[in-house]
Parts: structure tokens; C-alpha cells; sequence
């Protein structure tokens, strides 16, 4: 018999309804007849049992949805650490001193292969807006990428970024007046400047975080809208008081992903520049990116702008060192919830297009020996030294004390 699947699909809905845990349909045919047959209607008893949670039919709460995905090459993004540098390494400084604010902006770079490298930006002075040094510190790691398109990228839209710090700088090389939207687009212009100075964003080269991305552009929703996560923070020491909200969006695999941070209302308007580089970076396919990013902020500290505040997902508080560092928390969080990341901000399954981290071999080829806190050694005045097979042991030196 021909009985389409169409006029009873609404069946299994209904079930789930009701509260059934399977069901089963047939369809009538000549040799078994109708398995199951109706009569005449009765009512059916009020039910005071309650029911599952109803499905929206008209999907009405919905996220917007991505149709194709790109194909990144695995270990593709290299892990973005610092150097370590023994001998030291240059640096340009350029004192950007407006009517907002004065202070310092160093960008460091390295000597290799007769060209200069520049991997790090830093701010420092008293009048630093707040907020600016994470932008500055989630920049460095992007100038660690060995992506020249996704630098420009994070460049270019920082540039953009308005404030309620509008100020006039003299721009290099001539000291020639230019008014900037805010001092966050000064930072941004001015390390692009001294980047084409030295030739860092020249060629075209691999794109690998470019490639990574599934949407390179901000999706716009229709007006239908899409669903977000939204939280307070407060921060009573620094005033700060506002909501921070996560744009979602589901991938053809189903998955729920946070792709646009925002906040709103009394919070350092520097953040805003914040919000502009995580939102790239959570447009990764990989979400390993975006951990590894949100855990180096986990410890970005603020004089005087530490507070107290729930530690998310539990009942308990703890203290944290900056606004900034509690915003992180609280998006590892919310990935936390999708199953995406772990609490600590790890990939809760790996995907392998980010490279992890390897502990670098001892170039004399024996395991560093461990150094513990201790009392003061007399020989190397380090506080190293410890109780070991009943005498006085320097961890540091090795020099060994009174025993008995």
C-alpha cells in the first residue's frame, strides 16, 4: 500500500509529547491487514503529569546556520609562544602623547636570516587607557602566527575601532598631525606602520589562520535574528558594570559555536578592541585557537582592578586579578557548556589543525634538575635549600649544609 511517510512523520512527534520512550508505526498492507485500528473517539483524561519540553514548530529560537565549512591542513597554525631569547632582543619605542593620555609603545623584534622579525607589542606608562595592554598582549601572539593576511586582518579592523578617546598624534616618520578615532586605532596604525617599516607584512606567503577561518567576515542575521549568551560582570573596585554578550551560530555538523563577543554598558572602552580580536579568533574552525588564546589572559593582571566574583559554575568565589581576566573566564565557560572546551580551556576533543606545544629537549641531554623553595643557601644566596637524607641541600647549587 502506498502510504507516504509524510502523512504520519507527525506521529513520532507526538510521542515524544507524550512522554514515550519508543514507538513503532506500520504501514497497512494485504497480507496482515491494519495492525492497529481506531474506533469511535473517547476524550482522553485530564493528565496532571508534566510533559516534555515543548518543540517549537515555528522555530522561532534559532541560531544562524553556516553551510560550508573550509578543509584546513592539520598542525596548519603554529602555537604562537614567545621566544625565549637569553641574549635579549631590540625594540622601537614611540611615545604616543596625547591630550587622552601619555604613554609608551614598544614593538620587539628579532635578527634572522637579514631581515627583522617583530613578534611582540607592549604599552607601558601610567596613562595607558585600561584595557590596552590585553589588546597589545593578544596582538603579540597574532604577530606570532607566521600569518602576514590574518595580522593585516586584525590590523585593519582595530583601525576602525571608535572610542571616546578621539586624540590628534604626530604620526611617524615626519611628526605630521593625524586624528584618530581613538587611542586603540592609534596603537593598531602605529604598529602597522612600524611593521611595513621593516618589511614584515611584504609577500604573500601562507595564509594558514586565513584558511582556517569559516567565516572571515561577522555572519549578519536576517530579522529573524539569532540566539546569544548573555552574563553580568561586575567589578566594584574599577566600576565596572556591564553585560557581556556571545553571538552562536550552528555549523553543518550540528555544533553550536560562539563567533561574536559584544559588551555593553560602564566598562574601559579599549575593550571594545578586545572584543574585536576574539570575535577573529573564535571564527577559527579549530576551538583550540580560541582556548589558547582566552587561557593567556586567564593571569592579565590590572593594579588596583582586582576583585572578588563567582568562579563560573560553582557556587564558590575566588579572586581575580583584572575585569579582563573574569571576561575570559566566563567565555571558557560558556564553551565549557556547549562541550566544546574543558573548564581549563582545552579542547574537549582535538582536531589537530593547531599545533600543541612540545617541551624542548635538555641540550646536554639529562633532566634539569628541580629547583624548591626553601630556606636561605649561605653559598649561593638563592632560598633553595631543603632536607635531604638528613642534611642541608641546596636545590640550586648543590651545596650541602649540616646534617643530623
Amino acid at each position: 500500500v502506498d502510504y507516504p511517510y509524510t502523512d504520519f512523520e507527525g506521529l513520532y512527534m507526538a510521542g515524544w509529547k507524550a512522554g514515550l520512550k519508543g514507538l513503532a508505526t506500520y504501514r497497512p498492507n494485504a497480507v496482515l491487514g491494519s495492525v492497529l485500528s481506531t474506533g469511535t473517539e473517547t476524550p482522553a483524561p485530564t493528565k496532571t503529569a508534566t510533559n516534555p519540553q515543548d518543540f517549537e514548530l515555528s522555530d522561532v529560537n534559532r541560531r544562524i546556520e553556516i553551510k560550508a565549512l573550509p578543509a584546513p591542513v592539520l598542525e596548519s597554525l603554529k602555537w604562537p609562544g614567545r621566544p625565549k631569547l637569553s641574549g635579549g632582543n631590540p625594540a622601537w619605542c614611540y611615545m604616543l602623547d596625547s591630550e587622552c593620555g601619555s604613554f609608551a609603545l614598544f614593538v620587539g623584534h628579532t635578527e634572522s636570516e637579514g631581515r627583522a622579525w617583530p613578534f611582540e607589542v607592549w604599552v607601558n606608562g601610567a596613562e595607558q587607557p585600561r584595557g590596552l595592554g590585553a589588546v597589545a598582549k593578544t596582538l603579540s601572539m597574532d604577530m606570532r602566527a607566521n600569518d602576514s593576511g590574518w595580522l593585516k586582518l586584525k590590523l585593519d579592523t582595530l583601525a576602525k575601532t571608535r572610542g571616546d578617546d578621539s586624540c590628534s598624534i604626530p604620526f611617524p616618520p615626519d611628526g605630521e598631525p593625524k586624528l584618530m578615532p581613538s587611542l586603540v586605532s592609534a596603537t593598531a596604525q602605529l604598529l602597522r606602520w612600524r611593521l611595513d617599516e621593516l618589511h614584515a607584512l611584504d609577500g604573500g606567503g601562507t595564509t594558514p589562520v586565513l584558511d582556517a577561518l569559516f567565516s572571515p567576515k561577522e555572519p549578519k542575521t536576517g530579522t529573524d535574528g539569532t540566539l546569544s549568551w548573555t552574563v553580568d560582570v561586575y567589578n566594584p573596585h574599577t566600576g565596572d558594570d556591564f553585560v557581556l554578550g556571545l553571538k552562536e551560530i550552528t555549523l553543518p555538523d550540528g555544533v553550536t559555536r560562539p563567533y561574536s563577543l559584544w559588551l555593553s554598558g560602564e566598562y574601559p572602552r579599549a575593550l571594545d578592541g578586545l572584543c574585536k580580536l576574539l570575535s577573529l579568533d573564535m571564527r577559527v574552525m579549530d576551538p583550540a585557537w580560541a582556548g589558547m588564546k582566552l587561557r593567556k589572559l586567564l593571569n592579565y593582571p590590572e593594579p588596583l582592578g582586582d576583585f572578588m566574583a563567582f568562579v563560573p559554575g560553582q557556587s564558590k568565589q575566588t579572586n581575580w586579578p583584572s575585569t579582563v581576566a573574569y571576561v575570559a573566564r566566563l567565555i571558557i565557560h560558556r564553551y565549557a557548556m556547549l562541550g566544546i572546551l574543558t573548564e581549563e580551556g582545552l579542547p574537549v576533543k582535538e582536531m589537530g589543525i593547531l599545533q600543541t606545544p612540545s617541551l624542548p629537549p635538555s641540550p646536554t641531554g639529562v633532566p634539569a634538575k628541580v629547583v624548591m623553595t626553601g630556606s636561605v643557601c649561605k653559598e649561593c644566596g638563592n632560598a633553595t635549600v631543603i632536607r635531604r637524607d638528613g642534611c642541608d641541600f641546596c636545590t640550586a647549587c648543590g651545596a650541602v649544609g649540616a646534617c643530623g
